[in-house]
């Protein structure tokens, strides 16, 4: 593993001592040195589970067992209680690195057995040479270390590595291009030698092919299907809309009945539209914080679906009884977090639906712990489908740790199907690019590796920790606080006091408060505590507006503006996710950032002083204060009941007129007109129309414009012009400058 840092961890108070027991063990770590590996010498183990999570670093440790705390009381040997409480918190995260004990008194007698199980070796100071133990000790580290990369990542970094010219693409051959032109060796020194030596094209076969899943690309899959308990992985190196569009042409031929989540992503509707299917949507509930809850279990059964396939404007001349839709997409955890239990999905509609598709872009870390027990696609131990096979679409680069863009699609065969490999390779080529990029494709590669128990557990388990600490810390301000105004962090009233807690604590039932979602089916939903939606004052639960508030997108731009960007922004709610990544210092650093924004809220700072970039880009803002621009737009968001126009809109009768591919062909076909607000009731939309946040598509090509929605789309137009900065972004809203500068609103719709 040459060119990497992974030193030796040596743990003996002694290290830095000028004893025979120091002499020792520093003579041990120059010839550890001479072999060409650091050594990192710590003197105790201060908080052994912080220090535990340095084994990312480590490629092994040689702890002692002379120090002081290592002598026997008279009740319990502190020498293994120290030792192992040190083991299990390495071992929970890491089951293969080397750990080494070694003494000058002690030897393995005095070590029971479930500790010396775990060690690779017991050195006795002074009987072997210095240099003897170093070569031991570093041919079991080198061992671990080259154990490490998986296939293609472990084949790319060979490639990189050969010093090999290469006469195919991409053009900067390595990066040799880039060292020709200034601004381009910016670029080489600003991006580094090795991803642009690893930046190669398909032609290079000792690394595999990723189009048709061969050598080095086709192992790794195959290993990432095994940790994530599939029968069948596939990389997706441009996302999991792209993951979602593979699924669907695989599976869906035009005037397919399909089920579909209307909570669902852009993608499966552009899905929709590619493939000439006609959608039965099943409709999510929602609350008036505009969080979308689950759709109903009832929702889920035939009789249900068989309604509404009866009353389908465009399936008027199938017989409900005899159709059998094609697929199911479900969008398994939804943005702020509720998940469904799959297993009763699975059941009740195996044998009538052919494909079952769950689209857990956001939860691809649901495998690798028991917390989340059934409410993820696919996971050991489970039972099959009799007949449906089952698809799962995650983003590895959003909760794991895959670069952007890194997807992946698993797939569970059915007890009487199997996926046919080359049949779904065309599907597949259909949305790949034949000039994939490889470092997406090592990251999907590493970010699977990454999550093989116990190592995957563990990280898990700290995400849930750390959110779990986050929302304990929020409610110790907020009572701090007494009477006084602060942020909630939507969720359950019970938290456990320490720890996760129990999976029950998250399960949702039917009609508590805190949800708003109403009669929920007993043990049907959760809600993922790594998902903190985190809900400002103004708004409650019910649609009732408070005397004054504090909407979320003032909050974001505070925080954007101190160096902490959220990833949701909604009326009076804002989103942060506890990934793999976050650290206690990130959502600290959150919290205090929020208790400046309580303090200048209070104090109405001017705006020039606290949103300096803000103020420069909108100086009708610089003289007002932060208190009166949050209850400015409270007042109009009042005003105009915002609230419960988003909710009923959503949740309103939205009728299809035509097919979304053939109401999308029209602007192919040049025949659309581009309809004023105010004229649209009633027309027919040609383009997705979707409003940000939630990003969820309210119309899609083929429906119709009905009176809700058009009263919506006047609230954005007045709203952005009275509060220019803050404007709700609705993509498929055409604007264009009219006489005076003023904005007009539009919409393309079918030309009548």
């Amino acid at each position: 593993m040459q060119g990497f840092h992974f030193p030796v961890v040596i743990i003996d108070e002694d290290f830095r001592s000028e004893n025979t027991s120091g002499l020792g063990i520093r003579a041990l770590a120059e010839a550890i040195e001479k072999e060409g590996f650091e050594v990192v010498g710590v003197t105790s183990y201060g908080d052994l589970s912080q220090f535990a999570q340095q084994q990312s670093r480590a490629s092994a440790f040689i702890l002692s067992i002379d120090d002081e705390e290592f002598t026997p009381g008279p009740e319990l040997d502190p020498a293994v209680v120290n030792l192992r409480a040190f083991i299990s918190e390495i071992r929970f995260r890491n089951a293969d690195i080397p750990i080494y004990l070694y003494g000058e008194t002690r030897t393995s007698q005095h070590i029971p057995n479930d500790i010396l199980r775990e060690l690779h070796g017991f050195i006795h100071m002074f009987e072997d040479t210095p240099e003897f133990v170093a070569r031991h000790i570093i041919r079991e580290a080198k061992s671990y270390l080259d154990g490490l990369a998986p296939p293609f990542f472990r084949a790319l970094m060979d490639y990189a590595h050969d010093g090999s010219y290469s006469w195919h693409c991409p053009g900067h051959s390595g990066g040799v291009a880039f060292l020709k032109s200034p601004i381009g060796r910016m670029f080489h020194q600003f991006f580094g030698e090795n991803m642009l030596r690893a930046d190669v094209c398909n032609a290079v076969e000792e690394l595999g092919q990723l189009l048709d899943h061969t050598g080095p690309v086709a192992a790794s899959e195959k290993n990432a299907a095994r940790i994530f308990n599939a029968d069948h992985c596939f990389f997706v190196t441009n996302g999991t809309s792209t993951s979602n569009k593979i699924v669907w042409h695989h599976n869906v031929a035009p005037g397919d009945v399909v089920l579909v989540d209307r909570n669902c992503h852009k993608s499966i509707l552009h899905s929709i539209i590619m493939t000439g299917a006609v959608p039965v949507f099943l409709t999510p509930t929602r609350n008036h914080y505009g969080i979308i809850g689950p759709i109903p279990e009832s929702e889920f059964s035939k009789e249900s679906i068989r309604r509404k396939i009866a009353q389908h404007p465009l399936l008027q001349d199938v017989d409900p009884e005899t159709v059998r839709p094609k697929i199911l997409t479900v969008t398994q955890s939804t943005y702020d977090g509720v998940l469904y239990n799959t297993e009763y999905i699975k059941s009740a509609l195996d044998g009538w639906v052919d494909t079952i598709h769950f689209d857990e872009a956001w939860l691809p870390h649901a495998a690798f712990h028991k917390f989340y027990g059934t409410f993820h696609a696919m996971g050991k131990g489970r039972k099959r489908p009799q007949q449906a096979v089952v698809y799962a679409t995650q983003s590895t680069h959003k909760l794991l740790a895959g670069i952007s863009q890194a997807s992946q699609v698993l797939v569970q065969d059915s007890q009487s199907t199997q996926l046919d490999r080359p049949l779904f390779n065309e599907a597949y080529l259909m949305h790949t690019s034949t000039s994939p990029q490889y470092a997406i494709i090592a990251s999907c590669d590493v970010a699977a590796a990454m999550m093989e128990p116990p190592g995957g557990t563990a990280l898990v388990e700290e995400s849930i920790k750390e959110a779990l600490d986050f929302r304990r810390a929020m409610r110790k301000v907020d009572e701090e606080y007494g009477e006084d105004w602060w942020f909630q962090v939507w969720g359950p009233d019970r938290l456990a006091e320490e720890g996760i807690g129990r999976q029950d604590d998250w399960v949702l039932k039917a009609n508590e408060t805190w949800h708003g979602f109403g009669n929920l089916a007993a043990g049907f939903n959760m809600l993922d505590p790594i998902k903190s939606t985190i809900i400002t004052p103004g708004l409650d639960v019910s649609g009732q507006f408070a005397a004054s508030g504090i909407p979320a997108s003032i909050v974001t731009k505070f925080l954007a503006e101190h160096g902490v960007v959220v990833e949701k922004t909604g009326l009076y709610s804002f989103f942060i996710m506890f990934t793999i990544g976050i650290t206690k210092g990130r959502w600290n650093t959150l919290l205090t950032a929020l208790q400046q924004f309580k303090d200048d809220y209070d104090r109405n700072q001017p705006l020039w002083r606290i949103l300096p970039e803000f103020c420069a880009a909108h100086p009708r803002y610089e003289r007002m204060g932060l208190h009166d621009l949050s209850h400015g737009i409270h007042q109009m968001y009042a005003k105009g009941d915002i609230a419960r126009l988003t909710t009923e809109m959503y949740l309103s009768d939205l009728q299809p007129a035509m097919k979304p591919t053939e109401a999308f062909a029209y602007i192919a076909n040049r025949r659309t007109e581009r309809v004023p607000v105010e004229e649209l009731e009633g027309r027919i939309t040609t383009s997705l129309l979707t409003p940000y946040p939630p990003g969820i598509p309210l119309l899609i090509p083929g429906e119709r414009f009905n009176r809700r929605i058009v009263d919506y789309l006047r609230f954005v137009r007045d709203f952005n012009k009275t509060f220019p900065g803050f404007e709700t972004d609705v993509h498929g809203l055409v604007t264009e400058e009219g006489p005076g500068g003023e904005r007009r609103y539009y919409v393309d719709c079918v030309r009548d």
